[in-house]
């Protein structure tokens, strides 16, 4: 079997957003919408203050709770994890942005572009399949099924990863396989302590974040 999963380096991330920019132009998602963003945490009271950045975006949970509440069987799950859209099921409803805990699902209602007048980019890209209805990250999941199909491997091969790993100038983000132990993936997570965010929830995040050293 194969479950795709993503990691971030808190030690690494510099809170450039190159990963939201690399995302933004590999999707075409309208201003305002960020399928990843990366949260700037402070913590700490003066003058012991210490900042973080942490990225986030859809998790790929195990038991995603945007599927179990959508009344059209739009939000799917895939064998290897990822957690896919239907847009000619998707009614709109909003069900799946109230039921997720990670706020990673936006809905756009019109198409809006950077300016006033839409560069030639932006009318070339722009997908009427993707308004008034969910839309969140896939991982890259053209790319990924692409890859896979001419026998690269997502997570090493540059051409079947997501655009948000390539892109990260400090080499935070790793994308791979977890079930195979000899991936990048599984030998980062057993090499260092890492955590899932709102874990206790039981979604089982396919997102983990490493801090320290194991």
């Amino acid at each position: 079997m194969t479950r795709w999963a993503m990691i971030a380096d808190l030690r690494r991330c510099v809170g450039c957003q190159t990963c939201t920019a690399s995302c933004r132009h590999a999707n075409a998602t309208p201003p305002g919408v960020q399928w990843r963003r990366v949260l700037d945490m402070e913590v700490g009271e003066y003058p012991d203050v210490k900042r973080a950045f942490v990225p986030v975006g859809c998790q790929h949970c195990e038991d995603p709770p945007c599927m179990d509440v959508c009344p059209t069987t739009a939000t799917k799950q895939r064998a290897d994890g990822i957690v896919t859209i239907d847009y000619d099921l998707c009614i709109g409803c909003a069900y799946c942005s109230v039921a997720c805990p990670y706020q990673a699902r936006y809905k756009t209602l019109r198409a809006t572009f950077a300016y006033a007048t839409p560069m030639a980019s932006e009318t070339k890209r722009q997908d009427d399949a993707s308004l008034a209805v969910a839309t969140k990250c896939t991982f890259c999941v053209d790319r990924i099924d692409a890859g896979v199909a001419a026998g690269q491997t997502p997570g090493v091969d540059p051409e079947a990863t997501p655009a948000c790993v390539n892109a990260c100038i400090s080499q935070a983000l790793a994308f791979g396989d977890l079930d195979d132990p000899q991936s990048n993936v599984s030998t980062l997570l057993r090499e260092n302590r890492h955590f899932r965010m709102h874990e206790e929830l039981g979604t089982g995040p396919g997102f983990y974040y490493l801090w320290d050293r194991a």
